[in-house]
């Protein structure tokens, strides 16, 4: 008899939905204070998930939440690069 495995799940920061983690998109912020987005899921440091979907991506770039998810101001180029990369998946 095979076990099965446990699927972690994770919060979407936009429409707090729970979702497996490998369909969320994770950005992380390192040691050194840098932000990022991890496209493998396996960057070390503190993460935050988005969903792929269209309206999430816009919630997420008017209303900054990612500054309220690290508690600190996120540049334009993160916003930008994860707009860039969840357009291309559609």
């Amino acid at each position: 008899m095979a076990k099965e495995r446990k699927i972690p799940m994770r919060m979407c920061l936009c429409c707090r939905e729970m979702k497996p983690k490998r369909e969320l998109v994770r950005v992380v912020l390192n040691k050194e204070g840098q932000i990022s987005v991890d496209l493998t899921g396996k960057a070390a440091g503190r993460g935050a998930y988005l969903c792929r979907e269209a309206q999430c991506v816009a919630k997420l770039l008017k209303t900054r939440a990612l500054d309220r998810g690290f508690s600190r101001k996120v540049e334009d180029a993160v916003y930008e690069q994860l707009q860039k990369e969840l357009s291309c998946g559609e």
